[in-house]
């Protein structure tokens, strides 16, 4: 509930008055369980990177092909437009510079999505399917476009529709492995 509401109201305007009435409680009951408001937000942000890095390890156990596993992952990855997940993120991340909890969780989702790319590309130039001789800058180039473009899409509407977007990112995700982008469809 607190993910929600933070994402549609943002982290500067939220009140754990919010909060507590999205979730029918008394605000009391808030701070007697997270005693100040940035530990309730830590919490909840942490909550929303959780559900995210239960969603990578089921990819990273998958035993499909590393092109399937791309094309999954950038599923996962690639928002859909005005997506609260993504809010939410972006919102954390200006936080993070004030948070050391949110630096924290943040940072740990960062590197996770990094390393999982970072592996199936690996898996891909090994098994021939890819051609990158440098699977970890390729991971960033490819995550931080991703990121990028999520914020335009976030922050301004009617910037992109989520087809140019995921067309932008499958045309960038090819040349960077040397594929084709119909593949990524």
């Amino acid at each position: 509930m607190a993910c929600e509401v933070i994402a549609s109201q943002g982290f500067g305007h939220t009140r754990t008055a919010d909060i507590a009435r999205a979730a029918g409680v008394a605000q009391a009951l808030l701070f007697y369980h997270f005693e100040t408001k940035d530990k309730l937000f830590a919490q909840a942000f942490q909550y929303a990177v959780r559900h995210h890095l239960d969603r990578l390890t089921e990819l990273e156990k998958s035993d499909d092909p590393p092109l399937k596993r791309l094309r999954d992952l950038l599923g996962l990855y690639i928002p859909t437009v005005r997506s609260p997940g993504w809010a939410l993120l972006i919102d954390a991340w200006a936080e993070a510079m004030r948070s050391p909890a949110l630096e924290d969780a943040s940072r740990t989702l960062a590197l996770r999505w990094k390393r999982v790319l970072t592996t199936i590309i690996e898996d891909g130039v090994a098994a021939g399917t890819f051609t990158c001789p440098d699977p970890h800058s390729a991971a960033w180039r490819i995550l931080s476009l991703i990121d990028g473009l999520a914020v335009q899409v976030t922050a301004h509407r009617r910037m992109l529709t989520h087809a140019r977007l995921t067309c932008l990112v499958r045309t960038a995700t090819a040349r960077e492995l040397a594929i084709s982008p119909d593949v990524l469809s």
